[in-house]
């Protein structure tokens, strides 16, 4: 029945006027492409709202893809300057040109949001450019950008896909000049003499990675007691201490309590979080990265009902479904962690959700990554999640200076660490410090979606030799023992 009515909607598509559709999806990013695609190719007449001027929202604009090409160039010049030599490779009087960089980050970004926009022909999405706000249950009214004219939608179902913005402090506003969030970030016009980071996150930690290599003085501000939160405490521990022999210097459990912006320079004043002196920090370029807050501005939930919860968030059901019922929420807007690749499962669950299939998401094996060098990358369980919920555990580690790879790459920081219940062996988390760790990280997680055990990736024949290994030798410590160690 369902392969049925999803031919009916197939043939009627083509008789439905351009102002009814089965889905209007509001916002363009990875969360809201991708459901209006999901949407569209399960036979749905559907429409997608944006109006940044360019499909990709955040992630493909100013935040996953750029801060990426900025790291990707930025590593290769480090790698230049500082490692070539040993490899018995000179390359004399290497040099940055910021502004070619800034030009390669910007072309690879027009390439893959111009890529979105292709699909939305190939698959007959309506890409509406402009604002939405929604007027009623079925009802959106749009004011175009960029040309477009304002026009009004009817829909049967809705699926807000907003995104968010970045979080500022009250008393020192965005200028994206000197005082940048992660926008800024990006298009810094050249190497700060000194970067001080108020954050110790993810985004923070990326863009500090950054500018550190191309010579600035990068200062880490944090009021936590750890960074890259909420990444397993262990893990934190070890990566603070290679990020500082990269140069990157840590403040903990500091927090920003007054800005002077000055002509030449900006002083942050701080104060200790449990008591002590004070401090104050100058820098030529701050990067305030404090958080990201859901984006709702302009929506219009009122209309229909919809209120945000204490933390700007739209409350959804299991099923991401709001308080009305054929009105959705995904991504960064709705609970859960804020990654791109999250809104996207989401955006893929409630478009079949829609369609009359049954969509879901196990958050639980969805992986995160930061994207320094070396990477960190984890999914599952951390071993303080694991304690707080009384589970007993095994932890299988190995570090990467034992894996022939990484040694004969001279690029041997970090190791793999297993979590497995200590009666089943089932896998409960995966935490990695390595190059590459974004994509060893997959093979665990693909492991926790299907149930497996530590024994599984054990038993599993690894290449030799590939950095991947090292996943085998910390399963082998869960259970047994690991050969190399």
């Amino acid at each position: 029945m369902f392969r049925l009515s999803v031919l009916s909607r197939t043939l009627q598509r083509s008789f439905a006027t351009a102002a009814e559709h089965d889905v209007v999806v509001i916002g363009g990013g990875p969360g809201g492409y991708v459901c209006a695609i999901k949407a569209a190719q399960l036979g749905l007449r559907v429409a997608c709202v944006e109006g940044r001027g360019a499909l990709g929202g955040t992630c493909l604009n100013v935040g996953c893809i750029p801060s990426k090409a900025l790291l990707n160039a930025s590593h290769k010049y480090h790698e230049a300057k500082h490692d070539f030599a040993k490899f018995g490779i000179v390359a004399d009087n290497v040099r940055v040109d910021v502004a070619k960089m800034l030009d390669m980050k910007a072309k690879t970004v027009v390439g893959l949001t111009s890529g979105v926009e292709g699909l939305f022909k190939k698959y007959k999405v309506d890409y509406v450019k402009g604002w939405a706000t929604i007027t009623g249950k079925n009802d959106i009214a749009v004011k175009g950008v960029n040309g477009a004219p304002d026009t009004k939608l009817k829909t049967k179902n809705i699926v807000i896909a907003t995104g968010s913005e970045a979080s500022a402090l009250p008393f020192l506003p965005f200028d994206e000049k000197r005082i940048v969030s992660s926008t800024g970030a990006l298009d810094i016009a050249k190497v700060p003499e000194r970067l001080l980071l108020v954050g110790g996150g993810v985004i923070g930690l990326e863009m500090g990675s950054v500018w550190s290599r191309l010579g600035s003085k990068v200062t880490v501000v944090e009021f936590l007691d750890q960074i890259a939160f909420p990444a397993d405490r262990d893990v934190a521990s070890n990566f603070q201490k290679i990020l500082m022999k990269q140069g990157i210097a840590f403040e903990m459990k500091r927090k920003v309590t007054k800005a002077d912006v000055g002509a030449g320079s900006i002083t942050l004043h701080t104060e200790a979080a449990e008591g002590g002196s004070p401090k104050s920090f100058e820098a030529d370029v701050v990067l305030v990265s404090v958080g990201r807050r859901p984006f709702t501005k302009g929506l219009g939930l009122e209309s229909v009902g919809l209120a945000l919860n204490k933390r700007g968030q739209v409350d959804v059901d299991d099923h991401l479904r709001t308080s009305v019922p054929n009105i959705y929420a995904i991504g960064d807007v709705v609970r859960g962690a804020m990654l791109a690749h999250k809104a996207e499962e989401e955006g893929v669950a409630v478009a079949e959700t829609i369609a009359g299939s049954v969509g879901h998401v196990n958050y639980d094996a969805i992986p995160s990554v930061i994207y320094t060098h070396p990477e960190v990358a984890w999914v599952g369980k951390t071993e303080e999640e694991l304690k707080a919920a009384g589970v007993k555990y095994k932890v299988g580690k190995f570090p990467m200076l034992a894996n022939s790879r990484a040694r004969t790459n001279n690029d041997a920081d970090g190791f793999v660490k297993m979590l497995a219940d200590a009666e089943t062996d089932k896998l409960l988390g995966v935490h990695i410090i390595a190059a590459g760790a974004g994509e060893l990280i997959q093979e665990p997680a693909l492991a926790l979606e299907y149930g497996a055990s530590s024994e599984d990736i054990a038993r599993t024949s690894h290449a030799h030799p590939t950095l991947s290994e090292a996943l085998k030798e910390a399963a082998l410590a869960t259970f047994q023992k690991p050969i190399h160690i």
